[in-house]
């Protein structure tokens, strides 16, 4: 199993959310997060003073898959996700070791 990690624009997560809920996914978790990549955050005017934000506001969509899922969810969450601009987002995959379900005490592939 692998968990699938994507840092996204925000104003994608719905399509993103939906797109994941009909390939069949049982389940995400979405946090609000904020950071910064290449980009380095940007200036703004605020009443005719300039300042600087160093962190951009993101969301991170966690996802538990089997194995044999990983390639087509990546693809579906950078393909929704992409618009062509800086800041687009990321996507990570790591193994997971362990899964319990807590309410069942089911264990493995059978816990997602």
């Amino acid at each position: 199993m692998k968990l699938i990690t994507a840092v996204i624009q925000p104003h994608a997560l719905s399509a993103v959310a939906d797109a994941l809920r009909e390939h069949g996914a049982s389940g995400l978790t979405i946090t609000e997060v904020a950071g910064y990549g290449r980009q380095g955050g940007h200036t703004e005017v605020y009443r005719g003073a300039e300042y600087r934000i160093d962190t951009i506001p993101k969301i991170k969509i966690e996802i538990a898959v089997r194995d044999e899922s990983v390639e087509g969810v990546v693809d579906l969450i950078v393909s929704t996700a992409r618009s062509g601009r800086i800041g687009d987002g990321k996507v990570w995959v790591t193994d997971i070791v362990e899964t319990v379900r807590v309410r069942t005490g089911e264990r493995g592939a059978d816990a997602v």
